[in-house]
């Protein structure tokens, strides 16, 4: 069968994002390519991330006797997680044009899996619920008949039948290593080394994660925890360097290295095939603080950690079901400066509850240990968690975000959304006012180091002092106007 590839995320649909130009290929959709492929099938890739719109697919179907066309999503980049609306309808269009010309389709996203019916509303055949590679091959090889495939809900003449439910893949070694050929690199690498100076490629080491955040939504790979083998992993990493000669990787799972373990191993492989790279990780704060594990990362090549601190309040954290203390994001942070590792910090502003203490308490936090980065966002209900189903009443005349700086509030809470976009616009404005004012003690006591970011930074103070005084008072302005 001649499948053709593709997803929906368009990173010049996502303003934020593109400006950010740190583009990464579609790893889920190259990896579903592989396993069709290692069927005997004919696979090509629409790749749609750097594309101006969903338009361009129209000259595929022109060009190729395209059979069958996969939606399918990048389950391990969070982006295609927060189901943002641009990227669905850009989904509902390729899926209707494939219809209008007699090719079927297929979906697979987080997005399709939540909400299958508005998809087979709008041209998909099939929608695949949750992680897609075995239900996918089933159903090319029993030629589209989806009558016995668990894992898949399509439209017949009595309306939408769904099949049972497919357990999660276990053995990840057994699949076939993503398709990166059908991926135009060289595009991804010269925005990289444009923006940045450097070229970073993403890989996935494991699936899922076994904690219970009650904002979390899991609809591709559940709270089953799954990982591939260090060697496995160490072979796409050589292979990668080998074709093409990335300086640094996004190990792009929810949580790194949780295995126990794994991180050891993963040292040991790495630095017996002597491979050289640098690497950024999601984690858990509790799981950094575990025996020798920042150690073996940092020696393996770890450069950068995110972690999902959320926020400064332990009141908070425990509302979520974080399962992490306050405590606990002080000393992972000041144990990974000591090893000269950059800190991220994904914060959460919004959840259920929260007050203006609370709100201090983040800042204090952020203050206190100036992480070199930080994500700010508000409380986002997904469907399929336990906070969706506490404020889902108040989800009626909007569900999602149309893009990932949207940061809209869609539910009642302690202040009205008008608030909290302007928190958003003062915690970047006072973080970097005070990683400035850092970065200008630091120039003043070692005077012959030439560090661009840092002058570029401390020079920065000058906008960020007083625009953060700004931002102070009119945040206090809106709270008194929404209270």
């Amino acid at each position: 069968m001649k499948v053709l590839f593709t997803h929906s995320y368009f990173y010049r649909y996502d303003p934020k994002q593109w400006k950010d130009k740190r583009p990464y290929p579609p790893l889920g959709t190259i990896q579903a390519a592989a396993v069709i492929r290692e069927a005997g099938h004919d696979v090509s890739l629409f790749d749609v991330a750097l594309k101006e719109g969903p338009e361009e697919i129209l000259e595929i179907f022109e060009k190729e006797q395209t059979e069958l066309l996969v939606i399918y999503d990048d389950g391990f980049n969070y982006l295609t997680k927060m189901c943002l609306t641009n990227m669905r309808e850009a989904a509902f269009k390729m899926a209707i044009w494939a219809k209008e010309r007699g090719i079927k389709t297929v979906v697979c996203s987080s997005d399709s899996t939540d909400h299958f019916e508005k998809y087979l509303d709008n041209g998909a055949d099939f929608v695949i619920l949750g992680e897609g590679e075995e239900t996918l091959r089933d159903l090319v090889q029993k030629d589209l008949d989806p009558t016995t495939i668990s894992g898949l809900v399509y439209n017949s003449n009595d309306g939408s039948i769904r099949n049972a439910p497919r357990s999660v893949l276990r053995d990840l070694d057994a699949l076939p290593l993503p398709a990166w050929d059908l991926v135009n690199i060289d595009e991804y690498a010269e925005i990289w080394r444009k923006q940045w100076g450097f070229f970073s490629l993403n890989i996935a080491t494991t699936r899922g994660c076994p904690f219970k955040c009650n904002w979390c939504a899991k609809p591709m790979y559940g709270n089953r925890y799954n990982s591939r083998s260090p060697e496995h992993v160490a072979d796409e990493i050589a292979l990668l360097m080998e074709q093409y000669a990335p300086d640094h990787f996004w190990m792009c799972d929810d949580i790194f290295g949780l295995k126990p373990g794994w991180a050891q191993e993963f040292n040991k492989v790495v630095n017996e095939r002597e491979l050289k790279f640098n690497y950024k990780i999601q984690s858990r704060v509790d799981l950094l603080l575990k025996e020798d594990t920042i150690d073996a990362l940092v020696s393996s090549g770890l450069q950068e950690v995110w972690v999902g601190a959320e926020s400064g309040s332990q009141k908070i954290l425990d509302a979520m079901d974080k399962g992490t203390t306050v405590e606990q994001i002080y000393e992972a942070t000041y144990l990974l400066k000591k090893k000269d590792v950059r800190v991220g910090f994904f914060l959460q502003f919004g959840y259920l509850g929260e007050t203006k203490e609370d709100i201090l308490k983040t800042l204090e936090m952020v203050d206190d240990l100036l992480p070199d980065d930080i994500g700010v966002s508000v409380s986002y209900p997904l469907p399929g968690t336990g906070f969706y189903e506490k404020v889902k009443g108040d989800l009626i005349e909007k569900a999602n975000w149309t893009d990932s700086d949207e940061l809209a509030l869609m539910f009642s809470n302690t202040y009205l959304p008008e608030f909290y976009k302007q928190l958003h616009r003062y915690v970047h404005k006072r973080y970097r006012r005070k990683q400035g004012i850092e970065n200008i003690k630091f120039l003043l006591k070692n005077p012959r180091n030439i560090d661009k970011a840092r002058i570029r930074s401390a020079v920065a103070t000058l906008y960020y002092i007083p625009m953060s005084l700004v931002e102070w008072t009119r945040l206090n302005k809106t709270e008194k106007e929404v209270v």
